[in-house]
């Protein structure tokens, strides 16, 4: 079956513009034309379903920044890092499944940063930078 590389792309705009409107720009509205009103949640730290998601976020205030995105057909996968809140830096990976123009389904691999001094293999896991530095 051929891949449809316009709609990847299309794809991996979305899942992108829709982390930057919830977690950055905490822009509600926008992200609500983003995330499908039967969005499925598999993280075990969210709940269910958009309201799920969106209460999360309106409770911690979060940075999130995107490293890499990659779409194959339906599906999108981000490397990001979600850091302040007074919480430890996050490193995760995202995997979203897109159908009709919004997110549909969602599950994530998550760890704290490592620090420099942390890091048994002397680099960094998010970007050229150590959160502690």
């Amino acid at each position: 079956m051929a891949r449809d590389l316009e709609q990847e792309a299309r794809n991996k705009a979305l899942v992108l513009e829709a982390f930057d409107a919830l977690f950055n720009r905490r822009d509600f509205e926008a992200a609500e034309r983003c995330w499908s009103l039967d969005y499925v949640q598999h993280s075990a730290g969210i709940g269910p379903g958009r309201d799920g998601l969106f209460g999360l976020v309106r409770s911690v205030h979060r940075q999130y920044e995107s490293a890499l995105a990659v779409a194959e057909g339906d599906y999108v996968m981000v490397h990001g890092r979600f850091s302040g809140g007074g919480r430890p830096t996050r490193i995760v990976v995202d995997i979203l499944r897109v159908d009709g123009g919004r997110i549909t389904e969602h599950w994530d691999v998550m760890q704290d940063e490592a620090t420099r001094a942390s890091s048994k293999s002397g680099q960094p896991m998010f970007g050229d930078r150590f959160p502690d530095e």
